[in-house]
Parts: structure tokens; C-alpha cells; sequence
């Protein structure tokens, strides 16, 4: 069994509708999902404002299963590579995974975990915040709150990730 926080953000095409189908790809394992966070774009890229959320999902999946089922559901809203940090139909990120207990360290190029910029990010950090108050990420600093990694952000950084939307799996069971 492992429980990972799972990020997802859209800016191309049916926004809404591209984090829905990820509620909906992960809805047996989810146990919560945050509000939907519109975000300006990170990266210096112009293009539109994403869409965001995050989940809390537990299940019997290694770190590289949640991946591969969050690329799955990428390839499904016809997902393409072309510029880093540019638009996208969808972008599903494992941002951390804890196994019997103990969250997973891993510094391999497929799947660096925790996310190597997690703790840089307001569209990660707000929402996960809002479903786990108590939420702490692994840094090399060590163990961080995740409340003190958003306290530490720039404020026009914080300020700009404001919730728009509530998206609820299907017979609404978590929060």
C-alpha cells in the first residue's frame, strides 16, 4: 500500500473537464481532492492561466504505477511535449509517495521524488494544504511543513493561486 499527493494542472482545451477525467482516473483510490486553483503559468512562458488540483490517493500502487496511471490519463486529453513549461491539455504530476510509512526518496530521472520543485510552488503547496493542514514534504533541508514552504514563497506568488471550483469524485465520498 502507498498513499502519493497527486498535482494536476491543465491550460489547453476543456480545462475543467481535463481535471475531472483525473478525479475520475483515480476515484477508487482518492482520498481527498482540493478546491480547482486557476494559476498563472510558471516558467516564463507566455500562455494562459492553468487550471490546478491536488489529491491524496491510497492504494496498492508502487510510485511508478500512480505515474503511469497519471500519464495514461495525460495521453488520453492527447497530451504533447513540445516546449518545457508550456501549454498542455494536461499535466499530472506525483509530487510524493509514502510506502509502509516512509516517504520515498529517489533521485532517478523518470520519477525524482519527492518532486524536485514542489516546494517552489504555490499551485502545488495551496492546495495541498487546503485537504492536509497537517501535510509536511521531504526536503534536502529535511522534513518541511508545508505551511512553512508557502509562508516562505514570494507573496504575489501565493496571493495569485485563488480557488474557482470544487470538483467531487463520483458519489461525492471525499473531501
Amino acid at each position: 500500500m502507498s498513499r502519493a499527493v497527486i498535482s494536476a494542472g491543465s491550460n489547453v482545451g476543456d480545462s475543467l473537464g481535463h481535471l475531472r477525467s483525473v478525479v475520475e482516473g483515480f476515484a477508487d483510490e482518492i482520498v481527498a481532492v482540493s478546491a480547482v486553483y486557476a494559476t498563472p503559468p510558471w516558467g516564463g512562458v507566455e500562455q494562459d492561466d492553468f487550471l490546478n488540483i491536488t489529491l491524496i490517493v491510497d492504494g496498492p500502487l508502487s510510485a511508478r504505477q500512480w505515474l503511469g496511471r497519471g500519464a495514461e490519463l495525460e495521453q488520453a486529453a492527447d497530451r504533447t511535449r513540445e516546449v518545457r513549461w508550456g501549454p498542455r491539455t494536461l499535466d499530472v504530476d506525483v509530487i510524493t509517495v509514502t510506502e509502509s510509512g516512509r516517504v520515498v526518496v529517489d533521485d532517478d530521472p523518470v520519477l525524482t521524488l519527492p518532486h524536485p520543485r514542489a516546494a517552489q510552488r504555490a499551485f502545488v503547496l495551496i492546495p495541498w494544504l487546503e485537504i492536509e493542514p497537517e501535510a509536511t514534504l521531504w526536503t534536502p533541508e529535511g522534513e518541511r511543513s508545508v505551511r512553512e514552504l508557502i509562508d516562505a514563497l514570494d507573496a504575489a506568488e501565493r496571493d495569485a493561486v485563488r480557488a474557482v471550483e470544487h470538483l467531487r469524485p463520483a458519489g461525492g465520498g471525499a473531501s
